[in-house]
């Protein structure tokens, strides 16, 4: 099937990157959001990403132009529409993805795909909530979109060989590298990644080392780019319980308990970079 107009719930950091990295790979994109305020947000952080990048020299000033003109902001789900695809990436909470895929399936053509970046919530258990099940599938992205060439492709039961086909060319389309999930909790990515930022939190719970030791540790020692309590902060403390949640309900292993530490924060408000502080202040 081809995917010319494409369609991104959620104008926030992932969906903002998403639907950049669309338009940049030539599709018409629909970016959708709950206010006016939300969607002109995700356009300015858009908009300053390209013209970084044209500050580079990696695109020209011309391709700017040209890539935010094939992004059309939205509040209104109904101009959903016109979409071919579509990626869900709205916050990390079951209950709002059901009722987001509920609308979709009402307003999208019977041909539309339709995509969650959820980082966790089973792929089948929000198919289950429209009527094109078939047409249902996980399509993650890692942050930051523009940067990271990592798609996890997820599969449900119910999910077409024509679908799962569609979904992964469209990710090399746009530059990515897929790679194929069964319909797990957690997937891959957050299966392996939770449960070590769990445990870089409880180390810091338990007084084992300083957040700037635990990161040192896993910086120089394991030779990752950024450790485990700075990348917590970045994904969001917030998403991170979410996940942990998802994944201790889901698979019962005590190791996806998440931290109390963890759960503080979060209830501290204290959600990371997009707070302002989470472990690291920002």
């Amino acid at each position: 099937m081809q995917v010319n107009t494409f369609g991104v719930i959620g104008a926030g950091q992932m969906g903002g990157g998403i639907a950049q990295v669309a338009a940049a790979s030539g599709m018409q994109v629909i970016l959708h959001d709950i206010s006016t305020e939300f969607v002109e947000r995700g356009m300015a952080a858009i908009t300053k990403n390209l013209r970084r990048s044209a500050e580079k020299g990696k695109i020209s000033d011309s391709e700017v132009r040209s890539i935010l003109g094939r992004i059309t902001p939205s509040t209104d789900m109904t101009k959903m529409q016109s979409a071919d695809f579509v990626v869900e990436a709205a916050s990390e909470n079951q209950e709002i993805k059901f009722k987001i895929f509920c609308q979709l399936d009402e307003v999208c053509p019977p041909h539309a795909i339709l995509s969650s970046n959820t980082s966790s919530i089973p792929i089948g258990r929000i198919a289950s909530r429209t009527r094109r099940s078939e047409k249902v599938i996980g399509m993650h992205f890692m942050n930051p979109v523009p940067v990271m060439k990592l798609v996890e492709v997820i599969r449900a039961l119910s999910t077409s060989d024509e679908t799962y086909r569609t979904t992964v060319e469209l990710a090399e389309k746009m530059g990515k590298t897929p790679a194929v999930a069964s319909d797990f909790p957690g997937f891959i990515a957050n299966r392996i990644l939770l449960p070590m930022i769990n445990e870089a939190i409880f180390c810091l719970f338990q007084g084992v080392g300083s957040k700037e030791s635990i990161d040192t540790v896993m910086k120089l020692g394991m030779n990752h780019p950024m450790g485990p309590l700075e990348l917590a902060d970045l994904i969001g403390l917030d998403t991170c319980l979410a996940i942990l949640t998802t994944l201790h309900q889901g698979i019962g292993d005590p190791k996806y308990r998440p931290c109390p530490l963890l759960r503080q924060y979060v209830e501290s408000g204290w959600l990371g970079r997009k707070s302002g502080r989470g472990f690291y202040q920002y």
